[in-house]
């Protein structure tokens, strides 16, 4: 559960929450200039048309993760018109293209940046049994996301 603390996020941009002290984590629901980014779709490489649904900063152990959550019905199991191999020249561009500009504007920093692609909106770390989801890991290096296979 995403929960508000109060005399942080008033400083924090596009209103980003802290979770709970397990996992600290903070919710981003932000915007590429003015307009808030889920409302605005993405193109990608394969030309589908998906969703920022939000930016998940994450501690796993003495990392801090940066996970992008996207929309993408195009994957989706029955409809979908394409398989893992053929989105992960998707995820290398939304890394890219995305996630490093997103961080910049943002002062985010973080040792590993996931990308993960769901055909409906899913819950963070809730199991849905129904639903397509992929997942990319990088690493920065030199401004350029390189894809770390974990």
């Amino acid at each position: 559960m995403v929960t508000d603390h109060p005399s942080l996020s008033a400083s924090l941009p596009y209103g980003m929450h802290l979770a709970g002290a397990a996992l600290k984590w903070l919710a981003v629901c932000a915007a590429f200039a003015t307009a808030p980014a889920a409302a605005q779709p993405v193109e990608v490489p394969s030309d589908e048309s998906i969703e920022l649904q939000e930016v998940l900063i994450d501690e796993v152990g003495v990392q801090t993760w940066l996970r992008f959550r996207f929309v993408a019905p195009y994957i989706a199991r029955d409809t979908g018109a394409v398989d893992f191999a053929q989105v992960g020249a998707d995820m290398t561009y939304l890394c890219d293209a995305l996630a490093i500009p997103y961080m910049a504007q943002h002062a985010l920093d973080g040792e590993v940046i996931v990308i993960s692609l769901a055909d409906r909106v899913t819950e963070f770390g809730v199991s849905d049994p129904d639903a397509t989801q992929f997942f990319e890991a990088f690493r920065l290096s030199n401004d350029t996301c390189i894809w770390e296979g974990l």
